[in-house]
């Protein structure tokens, strides 16, 4: 759940753009801990199933200006999240920092998502990835110990409220540890390898760090199931979806969508829906099992069944052996991994009509989202943890200032929010720009704000809630009146006022760290 700043890309011609960035690879390779950047972000569309942002943000209150820019570009989920918002109910939001460096400007974007669904009403948790940072990247106790000094700094500083809040570093808290070990009995060597590229030169450590990552993730759920939001740049998304994952494995039960008394998957489910609801369609009759064997297979005659062959086969197989029995839709809540005194107890709670069968069952007249909660429930009542599947957000990566990757080991290519404000001023002005050869090109043609760092400066973070003053940036210079010379110098003294009241507000949090339940100094040093 840690980020590094990579290169942004493109948005649709004709739109005013927030990110600076360029088109490009045709791979996109999602690695947590190594280097590669993004340079193509409609591809995660594509390839791992991440929706755009622009399609949820009707849905929140007061959106974020990060969000409203597009900056903040896809989600996973989110929906549930904006629900809570607008129905008051509870809800969290958590990332983590790893403590290998300064906290800089690209990292403020995770800082800011915090406090904004924290502000909110959202239950906010910001964690250090100390055990992440030793396993993974090596670095001494004593190292991690004053960075994370330095991002806790930051993060009171640009607003997070402690008291209404947690903060926490992962070698302290025994309860992510705890929950970690639990989660890792659901995980493997292969499964881990699959997503991470781990091999037989992986770190025991290392691998452990994943794991203790889910249990973060998972972690503002202990008490009680809620919607959870981790806000991450895309290279996180593998422990995402992870995490996603052994959240249903937890489960006690689970709830799905049936249509007879035998167990399918979901593209056989599919199958199985769409042949029902034609045929019931044309008949008062109850629809058998056979008839719609036959159905699918006069479609798979025809070219017209919307599945691979193997799973139209195996469906029409499933329904030939149920043989007359009818086809009816009905919710199934399945025991996954319950006691017997649970699964009972559901039994008994599940009210009208039902079919009571070894593993799971059948109710018709709960709907899914009745079973959900009711599974929920009994679920809670008997032990269980009842996790929601979390939500993520990401947000797109900062350019670097002398162009390409913002990066932590180039101080020239990030501002640190440790740099003196004289200091930040000068990178500005230091930096690329879009512009063109010469002023008279730039009056003629217009400048590139599309691939301006200086630009991302406004759009990112100097504009702050002023979406008027970054268009206005933006118009100027792609219209040819605004120079590079200039808008550096205005960016510049903006960064360091900036940086100058940042580091302000530090002082006054450096007085004040004792005030805090937090274990600055490991035990393990």
């Amino acid at each position: 759940m840690t980020t590094d700043q990579s290169e942004p890309d493109e948005t649709s011609h004709g739109e005013t753009r927030t990110d600076g960035g360029a088109a490009g690879t045709d791979d996109v390779a999602l690695d947590p801990w190594g280097s590669s950047t993004v340079s193509d972000y409609r591809r995660l569309f594509e390839q791992f199933g991440i929706e755009r942002f622009e399609r949820v943000l009707d849905e929140v209150p007061n959106p974020h200006y990060l969000m409203r820019r597009g900056v903040i570009f896809g989600h996973r989920d989110y929906r549930p999240v904006a629900r809570a918002m607008r129905e008051n109910d509870p809800f969290a939001v958590l990332s983590g920092f790893m403590p290998t460096g300064d906290p800089h400007i690209g990292h403020k974007l995770v800082f800011d998502e915090i406090i904004w669904h924290q502000q909110q009403g959202g239950d906010a948790y910001g964690l250090i990835a100390d055990l992440e940072a030793h396993s993974a990247r090596g670095l001494s106790w004593a190292e991690i110990d004053e960075h994370t000094r330095n991002y806790l700094l930051s993060l009171l500083a640009l607003g997070f409220d402690p008291e209404a809040g947690q903060l926490y570093r992962q070698s302290a808290n025994r309860a992510v540890q705890d929950l970690a070990f639990e989660l890792g009995a659901e995980a493997n060597f292969s499964e881990l390898a699959a997503i991470y590229d781990f091999d037989g030169e992986t770190d025991v450590s290392h691998m452990q760090s994943v794991v203790t990552q889910m249990g973060d993730i998972l972690y503002p759920q202990l008490d009680a199931p809620k919607p959870t939001v981790i806000p991450v740049g895309p290279d996180q998304d593998p422990h995402v979806r992870l995490a996603r994952d052994l959240a249903a494995r937890m489960r006690s039960f689970g709830v799905t969508e049936a249509y007879a008394s035998f167990e399918t998957n979901d593209p056989q489910r599919r199958l199985v829906a769409t042949a029902y609801e034609t045929l019931a369609d044309d008949t008062d009759e109850p629809v058998r099992c056979l008839e719609a064997a036959r159905f699918l297979e006069t479609e798979r005659e025809h070219g017209r069944a919307d599945a691979a062959a193997t799973t139209v086969d195996s469906t029409v197989t499933i329904l030939r052996e149920a043989g007359k029995e009818p086809l009816r839709p009905r919710v199934r809540i399945v025991d996954r991994d319950a006691t017997d005194e649970a699964f009972e107890a559901l039994i008994e709670a599940v009210d009208g009509e039902k079919r009571v069968y070894d593993a799971h069952i059948d109710t018709f007249e709960l709907s899914i989202a009745e079973a959900e909660q009711l599974a929920r429930e009994v679920e809670l009542d008997h032990g269980g943890y009842s996790f929601l599947p979390p939500s993520s957000i990401y947000h797109r990566f900062m350019t670097g200032l002398t162009g390409g990757k913002m990066s932590s080991s180039v101080p020239a290519s990030h501002i640190s929010l440790l740099d003196d404000p004289e200091e930040g001023y000068d990178k500005v002005m230091a930096a690329t720009t879009g512009g063109r050869e010469t002023a008279e090109k730039q009056r003629e043609l217009g400048g590139e704000p599309d691939e301006c760092p200086v630009y991302e400066l406004y759009a990112y973070l100097l504009a702050d809630d002023d979406d008027e003053f970054a268009k206005e940036v933006y118009d100027e210079c792609a219209g040819g009146e605004r120079l590079c010379g200039g808008c550096k110098k205005q960016a510049a003294e903006m960064m360091e006022t900036f940086l100058a009241e940042h580091q302000e507000k530090r002082a006054e949090w450096a007085d004040r760290l004792d005030e805090l339940d937090f274990q600055f100094e490991s035990d393990r040093r």
